[in-house]
């Protein structure tokens, strides 16, 4: 039965990793008209903006509503068949079978040790954007994990090379685990973030 389970569970895993790269190319459309997910694409009279295909910004828009939907609804299938999986397994250790393999379960299971806390997030930024909370706890943050995080400036580094660029974010809410993709970018509030996370 674990067996069946693994595979269903690599199967929404590369479907997953699909809707990522998906989301990845269509924010790449976003930037290069220099907007974001709630950027106004008229002037204040309301006439289009010349600098901006509004077409095509509002059907990546639309698109990536839609990916991140379908994300949320594949994590959270992933998340119950990987308690299927570990509840089946033999003595509640997965078998080795796990371990093969680009994308396995192991690679969502590796980290789920929190190391920071969201405490504030600014309405329209792009942490607000990503769907961060506060009281969010951080697992992943790009590179940085529990293993690799030392302090606070960590994040800021990762941040400020980031920029215009795609981070993958783990977070834990409540008991849930949930993961993102950030955009860390200039918007019209203070840094690229519009967050702040404290070390815990």
């Amino acid at each position: 039965m674990s067996q069946e389970i693994r595979e269903d569970v690599l199967k929404l895993m590369q479907q997953k990793d699909k809707i990522e790269s998906e989301i990845q190319e269509l924010t790449s459309i976003l930037t290069k008209n220099g907007v974001g997910m709630s950027d106004p694409l008229v002037d204040t009279e309301g006439f289009p903006l010349n600098n901006i295909d509004i077409y095509q910004v509002r059907h990546a828009r639309h698109q990536i509503i839609c990916l991140q939907n379908d994300h949320k609804a594949i994590m959270k299938q992933i998340e119950q068949g990987l308690h299927g999986y570990y509840s089946s397994a033999q003595n509640g250790t997965p078998s080795r079978e796990v371990e093969q393999g680009q994308h396995n379960v192991a690679a969502i299971e590796q980290h789920r040790t929190p190391f920071a806390k969201v405490t504030t997030v600014s309405d329209g930024s792009p942490a607000d954007i990503a769907g961060l909370q506060v009281d969010d706890f951080v697992v992943e943050f790009g590179s940085i994990n529990s293993t690799n995080f030392t302090n606070i400036t960590d994040i800021a580094n990762v941040v400020r090379h980031s920029e215009g660029h795609q981070l993958r974010i783990k977070l834990k809410r409540g008991d849930r685990f949930i993961v993102t993709q950030l955009l860390p970018k200039l918007w019209a509030g203070q840094g690229l973030l519009g967050c702040t996370i404290v070390r815990i």
